[in-house]
């Protein structure tokens, strides 16, 4: 589907009566609904079968937009004016009068935010007076999705909308930062861990534990649940070999990230060749190993939790 006027109208109007609808970001595609409708978000749990204590993260056009839900902080605003609209998410705490349903925080006095780039959604995101709650468009535990294909893979006739906007530029979730209280990045992302530390030249850990707290921290994640080993230097013979360097011996269980050790490129084909390799019904996948650095780790990240499917 074409993301002309028509289109974008057709999928407001589809929000207004509390449905669900496929929306592109620069991450992954997200699927949507109106953050203040408990009747909307209890949907996209139904839809996507994810546990109920596991937050959504809201997507806002604006600052002014953002103001009526959240209490607004000078490191928050230091973010957000360097990187948003774009690949990172934000904790803040919610304002007692907020219309977000309680749905979304898990009854938290917490709410993840962040400002999508995608023209599309933004186009989308400016025509609405209420927020959308939007994670991931695909089965919990199952691959993100990066493109309207994938979406219409996981949900087939069950969701209303996709709205087109193309393949995913980054490819991965959004980084997740904890900007109430002490500063903690929650979850590796689209936005490097060190650039972020970097900008604001602030010690800031990285909280894998917190299961929770917000969303993508579940132990098995983004999984094609297929069996998956890391850090292989020679595949089983009929085992899916996924490589980030060009090899001289070509094979047809070979599938690559990048050819060049092109790490940002190598994150943004990850879904993609999860996908592709469950579509070619390989019953297990090895991973050659990925230097734990910029979006390699997240990349280790990613299929670490995928390879936690039993």
């Amino acid at each position: 589907m074409k993301n002309n006027l028509s289109n974008i109208k057709k999928a407001i109007k589809y929000l207004n009566k509390n449905q669900c609808v496929g929306i592109p970001t620069e991450t992954v595609y997200g699927l949507a609904a109106n953050a203040y409708s408990s009747v909307a978000t209890a949907k996209i749990f139904k839809l996507k079968k994810r546990p109920k204590q596991n937050p959504l993260i809201v997507h806002y056009f604006n600052l002014k937009m953002l103001k009526k839900d959240c209490e607004i902080n000078e490191l928050f605003l230091k973010l957000y004016r360097r990187y948003s609209p774009g690949p990172i998410s934000y904790i803040l705490k919610l304002k007692k009068n907020s219309l977000i349903s309680k749905n979304v925080t898990n009854k938290k006095k917490t709410l993840a935010v962040r400002f999508p780039s995608h023209p599309t959604t933004r186009n989308l995101l400016k025509k609405l007076n209420y927020p959308l709650a939007a994670p991931s468009a695909n089965i919990s535990t199952k691959i993100s999705p990066v493109s309207k294909k994938d979406v219409k893979d996981e949900f087939g006739k069950k969701i209303s909308l996709i709205l087109d906007g193309g393949q995913s530029k980054i490819g991965v979730e959004s980084t997740i930062v904890n900007l109430v209280d002490k500063p903690q990045i929650l979850r590796l992302g689209g936005l490097p861990k060190e650039e972020i530390k970097k900008y604001l030249n602030l010690k800031i850990n990285y909280d894998k534990k917190s299961k929770f707290k917000s969303p993508g921290q579940s132990k098995t994640h983004y999984s094609p649940h297929i069996k998956l080993r890391l850090n292989i230097k020679n595949p089983n013979q009929n085992e899916a070999f996924i490589l980030i360097r060009k090899r001289k011996k070509l094979n047809t269980n070979y599938f690559y990230l990048s050819k060049n050790n092109n790490l940002k490129e190598a994150a943004k084909n990850l879904y993609k060749t999860l996908r592709s390799i469950k579509k070619n019904k390989f019953k297990s996948i090895a991973v050659e190993k990925i230097p734990n650095e910029g979006f390699g780790e997240v990349i280790n990240d990613r299929l670490k939790r995928a390879s936690n499917f039993k």
